[in-house]
């Protein structure tokens, strides 16, 4: 069995010893269950583990990672976990995070085959459709990419507004608002894009659903 994967357990065994030192409470708490305020959409990309760029402990955040953190609407897994976090959860705050540098991002702005996930890029080369003309127009590669991450963020934000299960949440009034940022890997800090949303309001009447309507 090789040394890194042991590793692993000798880091966990020091993780909880230190963290019943600090609170002896807080892992026997999380055993009881779980009421997290909190879904996290975020990438896949280990450099950005949720609850430690936030500060938080095992039980605040609902996660649901993928490449490039997005909001498909055919995805079952994130749908899925989309209901829970909403209906059994009641989470009052969805959280799409991004962050600088994504792999993810960087590889739908080109045209080189990279396998599989080729299929899951093109979900992003249509933001960056949407979006070519603005992008194109930064002339620094970094910054060019920088704002599609961005952009990409916020089309998930309005994905998941466009989702019947946000939707119904909001028929029914429960507090529940969508958000979007963007974690600066070379920083540490989360930069708020004050693309919040709460309602259907200033949605496009298409994609708002008429809950009410019978037959």
């Amino acid at each position: 069995m090789s040394k890194s994967y042991q590793q692993l357990f000798e880091n966990n065994r020091k993780w909880a010893t230190e963290t019943n030192q600090q609170d002896p409470t807080i892992l026997k708490k999380s055993a009881q269950g779980q009421s997290p305020q909190f879904l996290w959409i975020g990438c896949s990309d280990s450099r950005v583990p949720a609850n430690q760029v936030t500060g938080t402990t095992p039980g605040d955040i609902f996660v649901h990672r993928n490449i490039a953190n997005m909001v498909v609407h055919t995805d079952m897994s994130m749908l899925s976990v989309l209901d829970y976090a909403v209906n059994v959860l009641k989470v009052n705050h969805i959280i799409v995070c991004g962050h600088y540098g994504c792999g993810g991002v960087g590889a739908a702005m080109g045209n080189k085959s990279v396998g599989l996930i080729d299929n899951w890029l093109r979900h992003i080369k249509d933001v960056y459709r949407l979006h070519k003309d603005e992008v194109d127009a930064i002339g620094d590669a970094t910054e060019r990419s920088n704002r599609l991450i961005e952009l990409n963020v916020q089309e998930q934000v309005m994905n998941l507004s466009k989702t019947s299960i946000v939707q119904m949440a909001w028929e029914r009034n429960q507090p529940l608002e969508v958000h979007g940022m963007v974690y600066d890997i070379a920083s540490g800090l989360l930069k708020d894009l004050d693309v919040m949303t709460d309602s259907t309001k200033g949605m496009d009447n298409f994609y708002a659903l008429n809950l009410n309507q019978k037959g």
